[in-house]
């Protein structure tokens, strides 16, 4: 069960369990849809289907953790960052949705389990740290390349904390104590956590040098230079 990842497949968690996830995940990508056109601009259609892209070409490609074990980059604080939480779950949603119906990368059945972790767990948790982190960091290339680290890296862990979750309420036998089973789970997410905030970081960083009113985060304000930090203190 170490090696399972957020995509999940069929006979995993249990029917009941699946439409109950499928029915939640529906309704909030339904806020999401309200809430992203009250924002949605000229400006945001390119960006977020640049982002749709990326993050579908960037899960396409694992790596190497352990021994056995690989991981992907899920986007879901990537696209947070860039575009906002609501535009950012859709984005990660469509990537979700075309894996699963075309890439058979995670069951039709558990679709809403999948979209329910990886797309909106992942990318409200991200924002929220992300946010918080902004408002103790510098606004600098180094206070926002640690944000966007910080989270991603726990948008990651969060998101294999919802799989343990319905695991918990509906999961099927794996012949190993769910304690075990847990511990694997978001252990082993620890580390691809780590992977998908050296990534974050780099992405998010570099769009914000090259025009930071593409980042959602920075509310369109460019970083701050350490010597103009110094000039203000």
């Amino acid at each position: 069960m170490s090696d399972l990842a957020l995509h999940i497949p069929t006979d995993v968690v249990n029917g009941p369990v699946s439409l109950a996830f499928a029915l939640l995940a529906a309704v909030l990508v339904g806020v999401c849809v309200v809430a992203a056109r009250r924002h949605l601009d000229d400006r945001l259609v390119p960006l977020a289907g640049l982002a749709t892209a990326f993050v579908f070409a960037a899960q396409m490609l694992n790596f190497p953790v352990a021994a056995g074990v690989s991981g992907h980059l899920l986007g879901g604080a990537l696209a947070a960052a860039l575009l906002g939480p609501w535009l950012g779950a859709l984005c990660v949603t469509v990537v979700v949705v075309i894996q699963a119906l075309l890439f058979a990368d995670g069951a039709v059945t558990a679709l809403g389990l999948n979209v329910f972790n990886m797309a909106l767990v992942s990318t409200f948790v991200g924002y929220g740290v992300l946010v918080i982190a902004l408002k103790v960091l510098p606004r600098t290339r180094w206070g926002l390349g640690a944000a966007a680290f910080a989270a991603a890296v726990v948008s990651v862990v969060a998101a294999s904390a919802g799989f343990v979750l319905q695991f918990w309420l509906g999961g099927e036998a794996v012949g190993q104590s769910f304690g075990a089973m847990a511990a694997a789970i978001l252990g082993t997410h620890v580390l691809i956590g780590v992977g998908e905030g050296v990534i974050t970081a780099g992405a998010v960083t570099a769009v914000a040098l090259a025009r930071p009113d593409l980042v959602h985060a920075l509310r369109g304000t460019p970083l701050a230079r350490p010597a103009a930090l110094k000039e203000t203190a």
